[in-house]
């Protein structure tokens, strides 16, 4: 049975009455809030950003398949970002979108849940909905955000209410949009679930409730470990066809001609994007507490994580089949965004290709037409820009590594004056003396 509080919040987000506070505005809050906006509610962004903060509010896009249009149409609705916390108490609904990535021992780094979750505290008050869509480990809305939450007085599933939903966005895909993609909602009590499908169905096409926060956080790890782990089988696959003198993509394209029980995975130069590299670990850290070992899981992690430098090992043999050695070579690496015609940097294998040539005394540069200056990341540095793709440019270069397949390239000028070719994505199909299959 709903509380008298809950029947309000209810009734104000079926109304569309209600503020939503949208906290962390970048590849998964961005959209959210886009589309709040597009159906009538009042919007509110947060984030610690203020350059960010200070670009939304001048109506302009700092993610490249977000037009500034479409923050223009927001910001004409009512749409405001703001750095400070203290107007979270004026949201009746507020969703936090904030990164989780590992630390660098490979455990889960929640500071950034944490941190806002205790920036919000101080001005949480009756009659507010809190969820929590980044991605995490089970258990994490019950042990973190319910304590905090409640620590002002408040109890949660009577006068304010707690849920987690995941993020399933998808940058740059254009099948689906935040509305078609169904959202996943758990809550802390059946309450909380309740004024959650309340808040989700009004924005989403479907809403699928699970009996508990941490089914739903279990979910989407269960979703990108599924990938995860496919991809990994697949990458070790291609090493042992490439072997074998055996082409992988033909052999995964045959096999999905099978009508049932094969799903298609393709492998590359390692995983990226912010959920596959990393939610596996999420769970492994997880379920050490309850002395299991997660095997299966570790191993695809070892797999995946060891392709950029299979990638470099086949550059080092094509190079020493043309008498050369790595170090002195000049390489281009051919797409840095984690995959095809987006700009999104987040554990890029690219990157981490670019500091194994680097390492071993290389000289390297660059193409990419999403990603024209190296951007600030934390834990990768270089002071370089995107190079053009032409005629005149590939030719300075000993080798090319294709380890993003962006649309926009010139594919037939690239294999026709790259003196090597390192294909990492399965671009080129047919057999060519300067092309190394990776």
């Amino acid at each position: 049975m709903s509380s008298v509080v809950a029947k309000e919040l209810i009734g104000r987000i079926k109304n569309r009455e209600s503020i939503i506070g949208i906290v962390g505005l970048g590849y998964v809050g961005l959209p959210l809030m886009l589309r709040y906006s597009a159906i009538g509610f009042r919007v509110l962004g947060i984030d610690i950003d203020a350059q960010k903060v200070e670009k939304l509010n001048a109506a302009q896009s700092y993610i490249e398949h977000i037009p500034a249009r479409s923050i223009a149409r927001a910001r004409e609705t009512g749409f405001e970002a703001t750095t400070d916390f203290a107007r979270a108490g004026e949201c009746d609904a507020l969703i936090l979108c904030v990164p989780t990535p590992l630390s660098k021992h490979r455990e889960p780094d929640m500071s950034f849940v944490l941190n806002t979750t205790d920036a919000i505290k101080p001005y949480l008050r009756e009659g507010q909905i809190v969820s929590l869509e980044s991605t995490t480990y089970p258990g994490t809305t019950e042990e973190e955000l319910l304590p905090r939450v409640q620590e002002g007085g408040l109890t949660v599933g009577e006068n304010i209410f707690l849920v987690y939903s995941p993020e399933r966005e998808d940058p740059g895909n254009g099948k689906f949009e935040t509305r078609s993609i169904p959202k996943v909602v758990g809550g802390q009590t059946p309450v909380c679930r309740e004024v959650g499908i309340a808040l989700y169905e009004a924005a989403i096409d479907r809403v699928v409730p699970v009996s508990s926060t941490k089914a739903a956080e279990m979910t989407k790890l269960l979703e990108n470990i599924h990938r995860a782990v496919n991809i990994g089988l697949v990458n070790e696959m291609k090493i042992v066809a490439t072997r074998m003198g055996i082409d992988i993509f033909e052999v995964v394209d045959a096999a999905s001609t099978k009508p049932f029980g094969f799903t298609p995975y393709y492998p590359g130069p390692g995983l990226g994007g912010h959920c596959i590299p990393i939610d596996p670990f999420y769970l492994t850290w997880k379920a050490r507490e309850y002395g299991l070992h997660t095997r299966f899981i570790e191993l695809s992690g070892e797999v995946n994580k060891a392709m950029p430098e299979y990638v470099v090992s086949r550059l080092v043999e094509g190079l020493n089949q043309q008498g050369k050695a790595l170090k002195g070579c000049k390489v281009l690496v051919l797409g840095i965004a984690y995959k095809k015609n987006v700009d999104d940097m987040r554990e890029s294998p690219s990157v981490e290709i670019m500091e194994l040539l680097q390492a071993r005394g290389a000289t390297v540069a660059y193409s990419d037409p999403h990603v024209p200056v190296f951007p600030t990341m934390r834990e990768h540095h270089f002071e370089l820009s995107s190079v053009p793709v032409d005629a005149e440019t590939l030719q300075q270069f000993d080798a090319v590594v294709l380890a993003t397949d962006h649309d926009s390239f010139d594919y037939l000028l690239v294999r026709q004056r790259a003196r090597l070719l390192i294909d990492s994505r399965g671009r080129y199909r047919a057999p060519e003396a300067n092309i190394v299959k990776a």
